[in-house]
């Protein structure tokens, strides 16, 4: 199979909010940006020489409207199933993340007065459902989807045969991508426990580049140092009874 190309469609700003294009023997969509956006990543694609009605699949990395805002009209626009982890099912079915947010740190507390987060999004029917780690051959990349939790329980990330790593909202470059190349927590995490224990999981794996919804490609050993320093000040909140996360079948966050 030949190699995957991943090519970065910033949606909002600078790489404030990117989907992604992923070029092999076919093109493969990941994520949808937010709600009114599909037209733009529809424009992009055909921008880089690849006709949008090739797209054999849009792969959702979680169910936070900033990833799946635009997946029911990107589905319309190119014909392509959309892929999305069982988990993530009723943010999808809904068009409305889980509530509340439950912000890191001073950055998510500002962002959750930002009513845009809060609207609700057209509603979308995966097509393909996720459960676990799945092959993308048969889409035409050489790749698989991997099941990551933490951001939220239905998180997921594309890791391709090279070794580029499509992380969502694993990390993040801080600021939401204003400094490139600084990794960083996103705005939220519903289990950021979890959610380190998925990122260590995927950096064990080697990846050569992470590929983020916000911001420019990180570096992986620079990621790794990050995520010791993301360890010890969890640890600290532990140990404190101030680490926050979301019960499973619960709304509201537990202590």
């Amino acid at each position: 199979m030949s190699r995957t190309k991943v090519i970065p469609i910033p949606v909002l700003g600078w790489h404030a909010i990117n989907a992604y294009l992923l070029v092999g023997r076919r093109p493969v969509i990941v994520d949808a940006g937010i709600p009114g956006s599909g037209r733009k990543i529809y424009d992009q694609i055909a921008a880089h020489g690849v006709d949008p009605s090739d797209v054999s699949l849009i792969i959702l990395t979680h169910g936070h409207i900033d990833h799946f805002g635009s997946a029911a009209e990107l589905h319309r626009l190119t014909g392509a199933p959309v892929a999305g982890h069982v988990a993530d099912l009723g943010p999808y079915r809904t068009g409305r993340v889980r509530e509340p947010y439950l912000p890191i740190g001073p950055m998510g507390r500002l962002m959750d007065r930002n009513k845009n987060l809060h609207a609700q999004a057209e509603p979308v029917e995966p097509g393909v459902l996720i459960s676990g780690e799945t092959s993308l051959e048969v889409f035409g990349v050489a790749g698989r989807i991997m099941p990551t939790p933490g951001h939220t329980a239905g998180s997921v990330s594309v890791l391709t045969d090279e070794g580029d790593l499509v992380a969502g909202d694993l990390i993040a470059n801080s600021f939401m991508g204003l400094i490139p190349g600084k990794p960083a927590n996103p705005p939220f995490h519903d289990d950021p426990r979890q959610n380190l224990t998925s990122l260590r999981a995927m950096l064990a794996l080697g990846p050569t580049a992470l590929h983020v919804g916000h911001g420019t490609a990180l570096e992986p050993d620079r990621v790794r140092r990050w995520a010791e320093r993301e360890h010890d000040r969890l640890s600290r909140l532990e140990s404190a009874g101030r680490l926050t996360h979301r019960t499973q079948d619960a709304e509201e966050p537990s202590r």
